[in-house]
């Protein structure tokens, strides 16, 4: 299998070359996860796959809880489906709590201390709904704790893990928070590890392959023993193939597109260019800090036929317009479909 191979099939399965998912919440599902710590471009991340979906199509989606946006997995922001928060939360939150343990004793924060700051957050998100952060960091330093803008921080991913909060509705242009529960009711059900396991890598794989078990480890935040487990688990409907020196998982029912000449308008921290640790397919080293521009940040990128040919930024003006960098000679042709992904780009605004 050619990287063009490997490219057309994570095209077809990021659902990037057309799709039949109606829902948004279910493309997430789908997709997994999706990294979202930059929040309006996070929904074009949504956007760009759904061709009739818009921005206020998927407010509407997170206000009322089919799309969740909570830290989860490596401990950064995700949108997770209301169908799979709570297998999913049970399975990554040990590691996430590993992952900020040390942050935690910095700060001072012990574990008396977060059930506290828990259970003032719950009493007062159950009095009043869609608290901003600000709010509830004030509510916590009225109730005689201490909590500075760097602690709260982490008191919120604590909140988060802990399944009590996840996002509220978007008030003016403040996120809020919300009561998972009052969003998305908890199933009654005990979550088996391996099952959780299974349904993580089965996600990952059929929607990110082809893929490696190290990209499968950078993406989920888990341990090499654990995703070691959960590719054991799939193996029945996946393809191994040995490509070099690694071997690619991709689902058995994999198709790769038809089209060529594929234009995608990707927005910073896509998770078809972040969810992979190896980016030599989509991404050129000689381009690598245009779109990584420092670690753990990364910017909007133009895709053609999954091979990242540029970078590009919407311009802050009333008018809705943007402005791209080429990193190789643009043809005519090429520079066309450009213009025609901005323009859905604009659609989905409106």
């Amino acid at each position: 299998m050619t990287a063009k191979e490997i490219l057309s099939l994570r095209l077809s399965n990021h659902q990037l070359a057309g799709t039949e998912i109606k829902e948004p919440h279910n493309l997430v599902s789908w997709m997994g996860a999706m990294q979202s710590q930059s929040f309006e471009m996070a929904k074009w991340g949504i956007g760009c796959r759904m061709p009739d979906i818009t921005n206020k199509m998927l407010d509407k989606a997170l206000d009322k809880g089919d799309i969740l946006r909570l830290h989860i997995l490596r401990p950064t922001w995700h949108f997770v489906s209301k169908d799979d928060i709570y297998w999913m939360l049970d399975l990554s939150t040990p590691r996430v709590r590993k992952a900020i343990a040390s942050s935690d004793k910095e700060l001072g924060l012990t574990e008396n201390f977060i059930r506290k700051t828990n259970a003032i957050i719950e009493k007062a998100l159950a009095k009043d709904s869609n608290l901003t952060r600000q709010e509830l960091q004030d509510i916590i330093n009225n109730a005689g704790l201490k909590a500075d803008s760097r602690t709260i921080t982490h008191i919120m991913y604590h909140a988060e893990l802990g399944g009590i909060v996840c996002n509220g509705i978007v008030r003016g242009k403040k996120q809020t928070y919300a009561l998972l529960e009052e969003k998305v009711p908890k199933p009654k059900e005990i979550f088996d590890k391996d099952e959780s396991l299974y349904k993580l890598a089965y996600k990952y794989f059929q929607s990110h392959g082809p893929a490696t078990l190290q990209d499968f480890i950078w993406w989920s935040g888990l341990t090499a023993t654990e995703c070691r487990r959960a590719v054991d688990l799939i193996k029945d409907d996946f393809i191994f193939e040995v490509i070099g020196e690694q071997i690619y998982i991709f689902h058995r029912a994999s198709v790769p597109i038809k089209e060529v000449n594929l234009i995608n308008l990707l927005p910073a921290f896509d998770e078809f260019i972040v969810s992979y640790k190896d980016r030599k397919e989509t991404l050129h080293i000689d381009h690598h800090k245009k779109i990584i521009t420092s670690p753990g940040i990364f910017q909007p990128s133009i895709s053609k036929d999954g091979k990242t040919i540029g970078s590009w930024r919407k311009l802050p003006k009333k008018e809705i317009s943007i402005s791209t960098e080429h990193f190789y000679p643009c043809s005519k042709s090429t520079e066309k479909l450009i213009n025609k992904a901005s323009e859905r780009f604009k659609i989905y605004l409106s």
